[in-house]
């Protein structure tokens, strides 16, 4: 039996649709904090659990039978509370007899990230191979769903992408294909206390991805790097909630440290497929 956390969140579920045909409903079960939202689950086969990661209890009761545990890092945006909430998870994997866990972590995961995320995802990895659980890391880079927000609104009528990445470069992928990589490995053996790198080739900075999305809308675009001080002052001015302005901050001083500048064949290897790449994505997104 497989545990899906997370099965209401966009990865969870993604991932959970991934695998029904490879391993059945009868083996899947969506763990989730708020049932009512999983109710479309029940009629395709699976189980639905109520699991909160601030209730360890409630998730131990949820791993009861399960031999394999995908957990989806949480939102949380105060880290400490999130490595706890990684804890708690692990914790009662390991009370309910729990064999395997696999984790989605962070590309480069380092305690002395510039982003706050980078170094929860180093606890918490650090936590579940102290755990003696079998485990799978899963390091995913950045989306490249998320593209369009570092672009911005009105990049495409100014012609200017304002961000404080600096020359820094990034590997992204597409949350969908990393999906559909972690649920092979749920579904296939072989996984057993490794760790792969979701990083695709190449990795590309924001003036690269300003002159792909000129090519692919015909308009002029360029990238103009802007201090960190100032895009948390533009997003204030929007209104943005402060937790998002100091992530923000943070993973664009790791993006300009060069954090996520690597890439690793591993991604293509999982999914059997060349990746989807940034122009063809842009071109979906933004093309005529």
């Amino acid at each position: 039996m497989i545990a899906i956390t997370g099965a209401t969140g966009q990865l969870g579920r993604a991932t959970l649709q991934a695998l029904l045909p490879q391993v059945g409903a009868p083996n899947l079960v969506a763990v989730v904090r708020d049932p009512q939202k999983a109710q479309d689950l029940r009629p395709l086969g699976v189980q639905v659990r109520p699991g909160d990661y601030d209730d360890p209890a409630a998730l131990a009761a949820a791993f009861q039978g399960i031999d394999t545990v995908l957990l989806v890092s949480t939102s949380e945006f105060d880290y400490a509370t999130r490595v706890q909430q990684h804890r708690n998870a692990i914790d009662a994997a390991k009370q309910a007899g729990v064999r395997h866990v696999v984790y989605t972590s962070i590309f480069r995961p380092s305690a002395a990230s510039h982003f706050g995320s980078n170094r929860s995802h180093a606890a918490t990895e650090a936590y579940l191979l102290a755990s003696g659980l079998t485990y799978t890391l899963l390091r995913n880079t950045l989306y490249l769903d998320l593209v369009p927000m570092f672009v911005g609104e009105g990049a495409l009528a100014s012609g200017k992408i304002y961000f404080a990445a600096g020359a820094g470069r990034v590997s992204f992928a597409l949350r969908e294909e990393i999906a559909q990589a972690t649920a092979h490995v749920l579904a296939t053996q072989g996984h057993d206390n490794k760790a792969y790198d979701i990083a695709p080739a190449p990795p590309c900075s924001f003036h690269g991805i300003a002159a792909v999305l000129g090519e692919v809308t015909g308009q002029a675009v360029t990238y103009v790097p802007i201090a960190g001080e100032d895009l948390a002052a533009g997003m204030r001015q929007h209104q943005v909630p402060g937790p998002v302005v100091a992530m923000m901050g943070e993973l664009a001083s790791a993006i300009a440290a060069n954090e996520f500048d690597a890439s690793s064949p591993d991604f293509e290897q999982l999914l059997g497929r060349k990746p989807t790449d940034l122009k063809t994505y842009l071109t979906a997104v933004y093309g005529k």
